[in-house]
């Protein structure tokens, strides 16, 4: 099992990969399409489990 810190450094670079998709896109998005994109790829993340 992880520590704290594990998770936080988890935690971090996810963030860091959405912003690095985000930015990537070149799309300004809406906070719905924001959220959306969010949930599928947590959703893609539970498949990869």
């Amino acid at each position: 099992m992880g520590t704290e810190k594990d998770r936080k450094d988890t935690q971090q670079a996810i963030l860091y990969e959405l912003r690095r998709l985000i930015k990537k896109s070149g799309k300004d998005y809406t906070n719905e399409e924001l959220c959306n994109l969010i949930d599928t790829i947590a959703e893609a993340k539970d498949q990869e489990t």
